[in-house]
């Protein structure tokens, strides 16, 4: 046993323990002043960003010319749009706030407190500043209704949706909706030849075959007609004739070549002849076919009263080379992203697929795209779309920049998603597989929404990409927000401008690309996909 004595040279003295400092000094001396090089650094490069801001300062106050962004803010935001038509912009803008207030009361229905006094005050904030900023000054009145309207749609949003528990379940419809109502609002023209025209006589027609069909089932028309070989050989020709009456007069309009027709009909003819045995063995052919048919003549029953009423109810049309500005970049953005979403899905689905048709096709349209430069894709738009077309028919210019933004950004989009879908275990399928899911149901409910919240931030990344993309469009003739720049740049008055005119327009993609970003991190969180 041994034993230490207090003059003992095995004892050791405690030391106090250190002193913490906290306070912006502590923090400077320990980051940015910890050794003599350190802060030799600090200094420097203190001075540097101190001289910079400094100088950007004198010339944003003293130097530069802002006039070009006062004076063509209304070129800016929607280009050549005639100005006496300039109230359907506004109106489309309060469509569209109206709908984000009614979703952000839908989706935040059961917090208990739905304006909380951060949101409280950074309104007041917004207010303030569109009055005091000189750029939204004049129109300081508008934008303010448009604050107000979403704070009510909001609140009137967060009231139905605690009435009606199942409505966030339509918001895509919804979306959809007033997406097709603004395209009327921008574009005008006969409403029988617009996106809301086609949608709602594809409903009603819904709505009449539904109507039949349960008249049918009720008098047991369908089980007679499936218990019947003649019957079931009537549903045959049925189908057939009613695809050949719809491919033919679609591929003489498209311009196909007859071997693309041959092969098209050939691969319809096998994929008939595997499938109608299974369908009639279920009594499912028979349904299908009436149901199709009922269809078919609901739509066509609507589209031929529509033309015999006659005359132009709608909007005066507006021609998409008037269409321009921020209005523009946003609605060829937005339709980009909504149309590549689902095919980047499809494609991505493909690539993993077991068929080697499908997986090859979707390979070799990955690869090809990806290895050609988008301006490449848009040139070749320009000029092969028409090609397959019959002649004097020449889609927009438009039409074509969207083909091929989509086109684009689907190839990318489609590897973002199979990198989700690779990080979700085998064992998720397996599972599901043992609760006795099959594989549509097991892909749907189970990998797919786990494969899309891992690849959260590279989709946004890529829709943030597809939305810069557009400055592109500019090489092929569309007057986007770059373009109409250029456009505004080029008038003599303007000469020299060019930072100012660049900057504003910089700042506002930095605006929309933040605003995307901000969300997807919020999606994130919700989602808890950092856990």
């Amino acid at each position: 046993m041994t034993t230490t004595s207090p003059n003992s040279p095995l004892l050791v003295e405690s030391s106090p323990p250190p002193i913490v400092q906290s306070g912006p000094m502590a923090w400077l001396r320990k980051n940015l002043f910890n050794t003599w090089y350190n802060s030799l650094l600090t200094v420097i490069l203190g001075v540097a960003i101190l001289l910079s801001v400094w100088g950007m300062f004198n010339w944003a106050f003293n130097l530069a010319k802002w006039a070009v962004v006062p004076n063509n803010l209304a070129l800016f935001m929607s280009g050549l749009y005639p100005e006496e038509l300039r109230p359907r912009i506004w109106s489309m803008l309060g469509l569209n706030v109206a709908m984000a207030g009614v979703t952000w009361g839908l989706l935040v229905r059961n917090q208990a407190n739905l304006f909380s006094r951060n949101i409280l005050i950074g309104v007041g904030v917004l207010c303030a500043g569109l009055i005091i900023f000189p750029l939204t000054r004049p129109s300081a009145v508008k934008l303010i209704a448009m604050v107000i309207l979403t704070l009510a749609c909001a609140w009137g949003g967060k009231i139905l949706g605690q009435r009606k528990l199942n409505l966030t379940q339509f918001l895509s419809a919804a979306w959809f909706l007033v997406y097709a109502l603004s395209l009327l609002m921008l574009a005008g023209g006969d409403i029988r030849n617009s996106l809301i025209f086609l949608v709602a006589t594809i409903a009603l027609s819904i709505w009449l075959a539904s109507i039949v069909f349960k008249l049918l089932t009720k008098f047991d028309v369908i089980d007679t007609i499936s218990d019947n070989i003649v019957g079931i050989w009537a549903m045959r020709v049925l189908w057939f004739g009613g695809s050949l009456a719809l491919f033919w007069p679609l591929y003489g309009f498209l311009n196909v070549p007859l071997p693309l027709k041959i092969v098209t009909l050939v691969t319809y003819l096998a994929f008939v002849s595997l499938l109608v045995p299974i369908l009639a063995d279920r009594k499912t052919l028979t349904t299908f076919v009436i149901v199709g048919l009922m269809f078919g003549l609901g739509y066509f029953v609507i589209m031929t009263v529509a033309d015999l009423l006659g005359g132009t109810i709608g909007l005066k049309a507006i021609g998409t080379n008037n269409w321009g500005g921020l209005t523009l970049t946003l609605f060829l953005a937005i339709t980009g992203i909504v149309l590549c979403f689902p095919m980047g899905v499809l494609l991505a689905l493909g690539r993993r697929s077991q068929l080697p048709i499908i997986k090859g096709f979707s390979i070799a349209y990955i690869e090809l795209i990806r290895g050609v430069p988008l301006i490449s894709i848009l040139f070749m738009g320009q000029v092969m779309i028409p090609l397959f077309l019959p002649e004097g028919v020449r889609p927009d210019n438009i039409v074509r920049a969207i083909v091929g933004l989509t086109l684009f950004s689907s190839a990318y989009l489609a590897e973002n998603i199979r990198a989700g879908l690779q990080a979700i275990p085998r064992g998720q399928a397996e599972a599901a597989a043992s609760l006795g899911l099959n594989s549509p149901l097991t892909l749907a409910l189970i990998v797919l929404p786990q494969a899309l919240k891992t690849a959260i931030p590279a989709i946004v990344g890529q829709f943030i990409s597809l939305f810069q993309d557009t400055t592109l469009l500019g090489i092929v003739g569309l007057v986007e927000l770059l373009g109409i720049s250029n456009s505004i740049l080029a008038n003599p008055k303007y000469l020299g401008d060019y930072a100012e005119a660049y900057l504003f327009i910089a700042l506002l993609y930095w605006f929309f690309c933040y605003a995307m970003s901000l969300g997807s991190r919020r999606i994130e969180m919700a989602l808890n996909t950092e856990r």
